[in-house]
C-alpha cells in the first residue's frame, strides 16, 4: 500500500496517558487481492465478492473540492470509529451497510491486515439512491446564503431576521445532487427528489434522516458538540429497505461547533478542516487541483480536532 510522502507521522492518540506514537499515515491503499472498484475524494473502494465491498478510509483530506497533496495523520481511523458509533447507535431506527462477513476472511495476510483493520469495514452491497440527503438544524454554509438572497432555504421558507448561525425552529431537510471527485453539490428541491426515487420513497428518505439528524444531535449537544448540519447517503437492498450507507454523522459529513463558544451571529469554530481552510484562504491559490501542500502546524491542529470529536462522542475512547 502507498503511504504519506514523510513515511511515518507522529499522532498522540494511543491513550490519554501517552506521549507521541508513531504511526503510519494513509494516503492510498493498495490491496492487490482485491479488485478496485472506486476511489473517492477519503475512501477507497474494492469488491469483494457479489455481495460486499470493502471500504477503506484514507488519510486524504479535501477542500474546496480538491484533494489536497497533504494527508492528516489518524484521519481515517477517526472517521471510522466515529462511522461505526453511529451505525450501531441508529440501528433501531434505520439498518447501515455493515456486513457479517469478518475482516480477517477478507485480508487474509496479517500484516496488510493490521495495517488497515482499524479503518476498513466490510459492507453490503446496495443500490445506491442519487442523492445527499442533506438535514440542516442551523442556518450556515450555501443555506445561509440562500436565505440572504430569497429568505427561504431549498424552497422552505424560513422565518424573517434570523442571523447566521441561528438555530433553526425545527430541521429541514435541504437534499443536493451527488458531485463527482471536482465537482460541486448543487442544492436541490424536494420535487426534485421526487423526480429521482418516487414520491413515496423521497417521503422516507426525508423523515428518516431528519429523524436520524435530531436524536444524533441531541446526543452530541449533551457531550458538548453542536451538529449544525450532516448529509446521509441510503441505499436499497433487495427488499428495497432503506439502508444508511457510505459514512453517517462525521466531522467530514457534518458541521460540528464546540457548545461552549457558539454565538449566533458569526461563523462558530469547528472539529474539522476550519485550520485548513482558513490557511488555504491566505494563498494565491485558485482552489483547482493540483492543491497547495500543508505546512505541519496546520496539520497537527487539524489531526487534534478530529480526534477531540472523537473522544467527546464516543466516551473518550482514545
Amino acid at each position: 500500500m502507498r503511504l504519506s510522502h514523510a513515511g511515518s507521522s507522529y499522532d498522540a492518540t494511543a491513550h490519554p496517558s501517552s506521549s507521541v506514537v508513531m504511526t503510519e499515515t494513509l494516503f492510498e491503499s493498495n490491496i492487490r487481492s482485491l479488485s478496485l472498484r472506486h476511489r473517492g475524494k477519503v475512501r477507497d473502494i474494492y469488491d469483494i465478492d457479489d455481495q460486499h465491498m470493502l471500504i477503506v478510509t484514507s488519510d486524504r483530506l479535501s477542500a474546496f473540492d480538491v484533494v489536497l497533496p497533504t494527508p492528516i495523520p489518524g484521519k481515517g481511523e477517526v472517521l471510522t470509529t466515529i462511522s461505526n458509533f453511529w451505525f450501531r447507535r441508529m440501528r433501531g431506527i434505520v439498518a447501515n451497510h455493515l456486513a457479517m462477513l469478518p475482516l480477517d476472511a477478507v485480508l487474509t495476510d496479517a500484516g496488510e491486515r493490521l495495517a488497515l483493520e482499524s479503518r476498513s469495514v466490510v459492507v453490503r452491497k446496495l443500490r445506491a439512491l442519487p442523492l445527499e440527503a442533506v438535514v440542516r438544524g442551523y442556518l450556515i454554509g450555501s443555506g445561509w446564503r440562500d436565505y440572504q438572497r430569497e429568505g427561504a432555504v431549498c424552497g422552505i421558507r424560513l422565518p424573517r431576521g434570523l442571523r447566521l448561525a441561528d438555530r433553526l425552529p425545527e430541521p429541514i431537510f435541504t437534499p443536493s445532487t451527488k458531485a463527482e471527485v471536482g465537482q460541486h453539490d448543487t442544492n436541490i428541491g424536494f420535487d426534485q427528489v421526487i423526480g429521482l426515487i418516487g414520491r413515496e420513497l423521497a417521503g422516507r428518505v426525508r423523515a428518516l434522516s431528519i429523524e436520524v439528524y435530531g436524536q444524533a444531535a441531541e446526543y452530541a449537544r449533551d457531550r458538548g458538540i453542536i451538529i449544525a448540519d450532516t448529509k446521509f447517503e441510503f441505499g436499497l437492498d433487495a427488499n428495497d429497505e432503506l439502508v444508511l450507507i457510505d459514512e453517517a454523522l462525521t466531522p467530514d459529513s457534518s458541521r460540528f461547533w464546540p457548545t461552549d463558544t457558539y454565538r449566533p451571529g458569526i461563523s462558530p469554530p469547528s472539529f474539522d478542516k476550519q485550520f485548513v481552510r482558513d490557511y488555504l484562504e491566505t494563498l494565491a491559490w485558485d482552489k483547482t487541483a493540483p492543491g497547495p501542500a500543508l505546512p505541519p502546524e496546520i496539520v497537527e491542529k487539524t489531526a487534534e480536532k478530529y480526534r477531540q470529536a472523537r473522544r467527546l462522542l464516543t466516551d473518550g475512547l482514545p
